[in-house]
């Protein structure tokens, strides 16, 4: 009895250390290295669609502190029409998703739903107009805006849905250390209007 009830709690205390083992790696890959996010809304169709589930790379731009916004390490500015995952500058509980157009010293307007870097139309095949109709800069800022230079340590984002999208146009610019990471790959997607898997959008790489 004494051999096999030890080899018992024996086991017990190796499947708990692999447990906690597991855990821990679990913690540290998703806090310093990928993690999962959902999309809840429209604002990144076409690119990505409600109920896309992607990975996110959080050492794209660097090491951050888990416990502030701060970088530890920072390696590189995120390239313009990459997208990224951050903290939205209003409500730090929140995360957003968005694509970087103009980053620190650019200058970005918007003319008539058309965008300008540095006095230069970006080419954005990417993007998706629900509306016809174009708002004076006096009504909304949504199809004219700027011109704008980016401050330092701050990027300017849109959304590829450009018409239903909330967005730098309206609540300003990113703080770089607000950055969480770089969109890599669709893992999973649900439909859930047709109850159904969008089978042919998982391992969809994101660009």
């Amino acid at each position: 009895m004494f051999q096999t009830s030890s080899y018992t709690k024996n086991k017990i205390l190796d499947w708990i250390k692999s447990l906690v083992v597991a855990l821990i790696l679990a913690l540290f890959i998703r806090t310093f290295i990928v993690q999962a996010y959902k999309i809840p809304s429209g604002s990144m169709i076409p690119t990505l669609l409600v109920g896309d589930y992607l990975l996110v790379n959080k050492l794209a731009y660097g090491l951050k502190n888990p416990f502030t916004e701060d970088f530890l390490y920072f390696w590189r500015l995120p390239e313009r029409k990459e997208i990224v995952v951050f903290t939205y500058p209003l409500d730090k509980k929140l995360d957003f998703i968005k694509r970087v157009i103009a980053l620190p010293g650019d200058t970005v307007e918007i003319i008539n739903k058309k965008v300008y870097v540095n006095g230069k139309p970006l080419e954005e095949p990417y993007i998706q107009l629900s509306s016809n109709e174009i708002y004076p800069k006096t009504l909304s800022p949504r199809d004219n805006f700027g011109p704008i230079v980016v401050p330092s340590g701050y990027i300017f984002v849109l959304g590829d849905n450009r018409d239903q999208s909330y967005d730098s146009r309206f609540w300003g610019f990113v703080p770089i250390k607000f950055l969480k990471g770089k969109a890599l790959i669709i893992y999973f997607s649900w439909d859930s209007q047709n109850f159904r898997i969008r089978l042919d959008r998982i391992g969809k790489l994101i660009n």
